[in-house]
């Protein structure tokens, strides 16, 4: 016979999990649908032209994040770096080289127009010491309040390890890609940006907490240690509020070698935007192969939809075990931003792009997708890096920033 105290301790159980099983049964009526429209584009030679893609032929272009200003007008910010013959080849370029510019456009899905470069090196200020001295990359811009939040990666040269290290021959690429940290920088307005009007961090907002690799890594962990999520480095930021508490959540990737290089992610959560982040222990998008080995992915853009009461992630997957087809751009969802599951068609989009003569151009590579959500969760904007040719051997400016209108509907 149940006394008294436990009738109402399972009554007050129930009132508290009854809005969870509200949204759950939510959650599983409905889902968010996707499609990607033509663009405004057309194939010369190696790189796609037209006014849905930005390009350079003086420089890389790379991926681009963008947020509506109070001024009606799209504000984007982007990779990029230069090219040439004096430039080593895009797989080497983009660690040692790359900068941070700023492009608008009147048109949330074409027409971007390049501005300034408005972050470099900060070695190009004078402070070759500085934790993002050597290169800037990854922008991640978000607005919350009446604030811009400009969420980079950065990195620094260490130098050339001393002969007692057993590191002396890592070349000068590998030690800047294994410094890469996750920064912040604030700013009122886009006008404070282009003029300079804002404080570069001193120190990064995020940074690893170990260093396990089998060799060839510089500052090791000690013999024996687990490899965090944010191991060796923390790169691709994405910040989301998270409403039912209010927190931040910062997504980020970090690598694993077992034995070879591997692609996972971690969350770090805050009371503010602007920090500071404390990193989970947990992985994230933990989905496994048939081998047990995870799923190597990267670039994760995450945001919430307002209407379905849930978190989506968009994100490349290199092998094609998170789509359940071909290598390509997923989706996940989440009821709380931690524990993710594949919805019923987790493939966001192919490697391609349909042209509004209806060509289909195939993509070698299509990455580091941001997106452009409505009021109520709704993709509007793909902007995603990309490129025709396998862009890692090249010189030249065959690489572009792709802006992709998105049809969504909820059902």
């Amino acid at each position: 016979m149940q006394t008294y105290p436990s009738i109402v301790y399972h009554i007050l159980l129930l009132i508290l999990i009854s809005p969870f099983y509200t949204i759950k049964a939510q959650f599983q009526e409905k889902e968010l649908h996707t499609k990607a429209k033509p663009i405004n584009a057309v194939l010369n030679g190696a790189i796609l032209e037209g006014s849905s893609v930005l390009n350079d032929p003086n420089r890389f272009v790379w991926g681009g994040s963008v947020v509506k200003g109070t001024d009606d007008k799209y504000h984007m910010l982007y990779n990029t770096w230069h090219c040439g013959d004096s430039i080593p080849k895009f797989g080497d370029s983009w660690v040692l080289y790359s900068e941070i510019a700023y492009a608008v456009s009147d048109k949330p899905d074409r027409d971007f127009v390049f501005q300034k470069i408005v972050l470099k090196g900060a070695k190009s200020d004078g402070v070759a010491s500085a934790w993002d001295a050597q290169m800037v990359t990854n922008p991640h811009v978000k607005q919350f309040e009446n604030t811009y939040y400009l969420y980079y990666v950065g990195s620094k040269d260490p130098g050339i390890q001393s002969k007692n290290s057993g590191n002396k021959g890592i070349s000068q690429r590998n030690r800047v890609q294994q410094m890469l940290r996750i920064g912040v920088i604030e700013f009122n307005s886009f006008e404070d940006l282009v003029a300079g009007n804002f404080t570069r961090p001193k120190e990064p907002l995020l940074a690893p907490r170990t260093r396990v690799k089998p060799n060839n890594i510089i500052a090791p962990s000690p013999p024996g240690t687990t490899p965090k999520p944010d191991n060796i480095i923390v790169v691709n930021p994405s910040v989301v509020r998270r409403p039912i508490d209010g927190k931040y959540l910062m997504y980020f990737k970090g690598n694993l070698y077992d034995p070879n290089w591997r692609g996972v992610h971690g969350v770090a959560i805050s009371d503010n935007p602007s920090g500071p982040f404390v990193p989970k222990d947990d992985i994230i998008f933990d989905f496994k192969m048939k081998d047990g080995r995870l799923a190597s992915a990267e670039d994760p853009y995450v945001w919430y939809h307002n209407t379905l009461n849930r978190f989506y992630a968009v994100f490349k997957d290199f092998s094609g075990k998170i789509t359940g087809s071909e290598p390509g751009l997923a989706l996940l969802e989440s009821i709380d931003g931690m524990k993710w599951t594949k919805p019923s068609n987790p493939f966001f989009m192919k490697k391609e792009v349909t042209l509004m003569n209806g060509d289909i151009i195939k993509l070698n590579r299509l990455e580091r997708p941001q997106l452009l959500i409505d009021a109520d969760g709704n993709p509007q904007v793909l902007y995603a890096a990309g490129s025709v040719v396998n862009i890692n051997p090249r010189q030249d400016g065959s690489s572009f920033n792709i802006q992709i209108p998105i049809e969504a509907f909820v059902e």
